[in-house]
């Protein structure tokens, strides 16, 4: 019995300390926001660590104005969960999603992320009806290959859905980081080898400007 108890207690620590992570970076974005709110009718960035970590995503995607609010180890269902503090308050003309890699990570399925996306794609068309969402496809990694055949199930889960509705697209960034012979660059990657380092954002980079230039006017 009582390690019953001292299970339920650490499970229920381990999940209010990572409510109280993303709310801690909810908060800052509204702090951010008090001082000075983004106009509406920007590009949005909404997603986990590989947004939260592009530090240099101005310069990157110099021309644009964009909005970035990427919270480290978020899942689709977080983007769900905070939708109204972070994605429709800025009413954005496009938005660009990166979520699924945590979520697959996490244990869940490639069905389950396709129906928090569907979940997402709908608060959208609800809140921001006139938003174009775009998803970015789940990018592969070194230290994430156990999962590799997830991630591609996923892709091509959530691209089939985009075929089928307007203002929905799908971004196939997964690509670019493979060799021609197939197999993935080994140095694209931080020392954890999973985030990106400057030559892997600069090939992410290239895929969302290619998109950008023939989808934003």
């Amino acid at each position: 019995m009582k390690n019953l108890l001292f299970l339920i207690v650490l499970f229920a620590n381990q999940f209010c300390s990572g409510q109280n992570h993303f709310e801690n970076e909810i908060k800052a974005f509204e702090k951010s926001d008090s001082l000075s709110m983004p106009a509406p009718k920007q590009i949005l960035l909404v997603g986990s660590s590989s947004f939260r970590l592009w530090t240099t995503y101005k310069e990157d995607l110099a021309g644009y104005s964009v909005i970035n609010r990427g919270f480290g180890g978020s899942s689709m269902s977080d983007a769900n969960e905070y939708f109204e503090r972070i994605v429709s308050k800025y009413q954005p003309k496009y938005i660009l999603v990166y979520e699924g890699d945590n979520d697959l990570a996490s244990g869940k399925s490639p069905e389950t992320v396709l129906e928090d996306f569907k979940i997402f794609v709908e608060k959208v068309k609800k809140q921001i009806p006139k938003a174009t969402v775009a998803y970015i496809a789940i990018r592969p990694s070194i230290a994430r290959q156990n999962i590799v055949e997830q991630q591609r199930k996923t892709n091509q889960l959530i691209e089939n859905y985009c075929k089928s509705a307007k203002k929905l697209h799908f971004i196939d960034v997964q690509k670019h980081f493979y060799l021609p012979d197939g197999k993935l660059m080994q140095d694209i990657f931080v020392a954890d080898k999973l985030h990106l380092n400057e030559k892997g954002y600069q090939i992410w980079t290239n895929a969302i400007r290619k998109y950008l230039a023939k989808h934003v006017k």
